[in-house]
């Protein structure tokens, strides 16, 4: 899987160490993770995840990931800055940092997380782990995310100038539902969406690229008269411009599913 990662199109390739490995695998699943990593970049941005604070295998991964030097590290059930700041003390400058709000505590914390620095780019919504802390009663990974969950990641993001990511969809096979779930997370604001199998990658890369037609609209509502004007039925103001101006910033940046 790692060999073929550089050829799939996502724009982030994440090797994990974290949830996917058993805990009898870590140790070898960190070195093949480590030497995958120094052969080359996997994706435009290459990422580790290890396993979260408190864990035997934390200062491990991140020791491991200080020699591997990816573009990024994402750090799983982030619930304060000091979980940011701890990580980011074993790391070489420059390391970018991802959080993953995924427990009743990490979301209740999601704005202190989000204004840690310490080269934190991201905050990441994890459905499964942050359903089980919530005691939603869903057995698949991505079910029972609620809006308020999913509101309260993108805001606290936002207003510290974070990429807002959301999880997995993990029923494999179920194009609807994995569409479905995307848009939910592009309409409260998500730049993208992790992916955990090649095929889900082209139809989160179509929903969260805006449409030619989307563009278009945006180009002539930037064009319209300043202040407040009458355009193809409906008033738009500065305000209309700006949501202009972030849709075509969207297109500019590309999205960001994971694998």
């Amino acid at each position: 899987m790692l060999a073929k990662a550089p050829s799939l199109g996502a724009d982030e390739a994440i090797v994990d160490l974290e949830d996917a490995v058993a805990p009898a695998d870590k140790e070898q699943a960190r070195e093949l993770g480590v030497a995958a990593v120094r052969r080359g970049p996997l994706a435009p941005t290459t990422a580790i995840r290890v396993n979260a604070r408190g864990t035997p295998w934390w200062e491990d991964d991140l020791r491991a990931a200080a020699e591997a030097r990816p573009d990024v590290v994402v750090l799983p059930k982030v619930e304060s800055p000091e979980d940011v700041s701890a990580a980011a003390a074993l790391l070489p400058e420059g390391t970018g940092l991802e959080a993953q709000i995924e427990t009743a505590r990490g979301l209740v914390e999601a704005e202190r997380i989000a204004a840690a620095g310490c080269g934190l780019e991201a905050l990441v919504l994890g459905p499964a782990d942050l359903a089980a802390s919530l005691g939603v009663p869903v057995l698949t990974i991505g079910a029972g995310t609620s809006d308020y969950a999913l509101a309260r990641v993108v805001a606290a993001a936002r207003a510290f100038g974070l990429q807002p990511v959301d999880g997995p969809h993990a029923v494999l096979g179920d194009d609807l539902g994995l569409v479905t779930s995307a848009r939910r997370a592009l309409a409260h604001g998500y730049d993208g969406k992790w992916v955990i199998h090649p095929s889900q990658i082209e139809p989160v890369h179509l929903v969260f690229t805006p449409s030619p037609a989307d563009l278009e609209r945006a180009e002539r509502i930037l064009a319209a008269a300043a202040g407040a004007a009458r355009f193809e039925g409906e008033l738009v103001d500065e305000a209309s411009r700006r949501l202009a101006e972030s849709l075509l910033s969207r297109a500019a940046s590309g999205a960001e599913p994971s694998a």
